[in-house]
């Protein structure tokens, strides 16, 4: 009984916070992986793209709502969810005619591109606190919970009770779904054919009669679902605050190296490695020896490696020891 017991606080606190994150992560780390790959440089302004989709998207969730639009137990943001997505996608086909257009025609360095993205980064953010301001924005609806803690020791008789958030089914199945989609895009399309002949080599492709400025347009549409999706996902998930996703910058660019910056398969692994890791590190592991160690062994402290103000230390630590000893990442991306 114990070990259940020790089992449900574990899966409460770190396998379905970890499974959710990982998601979250994974989806952000591959509209990083797909710019990498296909426009060949390191987008800094990714975190800050999340956080304008989630923001449209909250925008409209909040009309909806007073006009009274909802989809019963689930958030009303998943309504709300294409119209950020719509919006993202001009933000981000416009950035790329004004901005990132001009240097592409000048063949500048990637370095450049970065530094440009930097920019870019700056003026998303500002944008987005301008609009929504700079404080928390909660607007998730709907049942909160699949299944409560209360439910649960009910149902089961255990000291611990399991509690699963709607905004976490959402999340796994939402992104389960959007994976299969790209991959399927990715492989089985004629247009994600030429988009990944233009990232294995760019110069053959041209030869090959695939029109890069399509592939351009169709990376940044991707990114820009990807994007949104991750944003909102999140921020039903936490609470939307335009500030994390400046700092979500971290973790989704560890999750893309440690996984193989430019392979697909590698950021949604490396999503959940850091994820995981995060997680893992940050929780206090007291509840659960209590359970599974002997009465004479149960440990005083916390037994907490990290405080949870330090979790994006662990991205940091794992990102540089990926860097030294594997810049190519899990499964041979692009070395950085």
């Amino acid at each position: 009984m114990d070990f259940l017991n020790a089992l449900v606080a574990l899966s409460n606190f770190v396998l379905i916070p970890g499974l959710a994150y990982g998601a979250q992560l994974a989806l952000g780390a591959l509209g990083v992986t797909l710019i990498y790959g296909i426009l060949r440089f390191s987008n800094f302004a990714h975190g800050d793209t999340m956080a304008f989709g989630a923001m449209c998207t909250i925008l409209v969730t909040w009309l909806f709502q007073s006009w009274g639009i909802s989809i019963g137990p689930f958030p009303t943001a998943l309504l709300a969810l294409p119209f950020g997505i719509a919006a993202t996608i001009l933000l981000l086909l416009g950035t790329d005619k004004l901005v990132y257009q001009f240097y592409r025609t000048q063949k500048a360095a990637p370095v450049i591109l970065v530094i440009v993205s930097m920019g870019v980064m700056f003026i998303m953010n500002g944008l987005v606190r301008f609009v929504i301001g700079p404080g928390d924005q909660r607007f998730a609806d709907g049942e909160r919970f699949i299944i409560s803690a209360r439910d649960f020791k009910a149902m089961t008789g255990l000291r611990e009770g399991l509690a699963i958030k709607t905004t976490q089914g959402i999340t796994v199945i939402t992104a389960v779904i959007v994976v299969a989609l790209l991959f399927y895009f990715l492989n089985r399309t004629r247009t994600g054919k030429s988009m990944r002949a233009f990232s294995d080599n760019e110069d053959l492709a041209l030869l090959s009669g695939i029109n890069p400025d399509r592939v351009v347009m169709v990376t940044w549409v991707i990114v820009a679902c990807l994007a949104t999706i991750a944003g909102v996902l999140y921020g039903l998930d936490k609470s939307f605050k335009p500030f994390t996703y400046f700092q979500l910058l971290l973790p989704i660019f560890a999750s893309a190296i440690v996984g193989g910056l430019g392979n697909p398969i590698g950021a949604i692994v490396g999503g959940f490695v850091i994820a995981f890791s995060e997680v893992t590190i940050t929780y206090a592991w007291k509840k659960v020896l209590t359970y599974v160690l002997p009465d004479n062994l149960d440990p005083s402290g916390l037994v907490q490696l990290l405080s949870t103000d330090y979790k994006f230390a662990v991205s940091f630590v794992i990102l540089i020891i990926v860097l030294l000893f594997r810049p190519t990442g899990l499964f041979k991306g692009k070395s950085v």
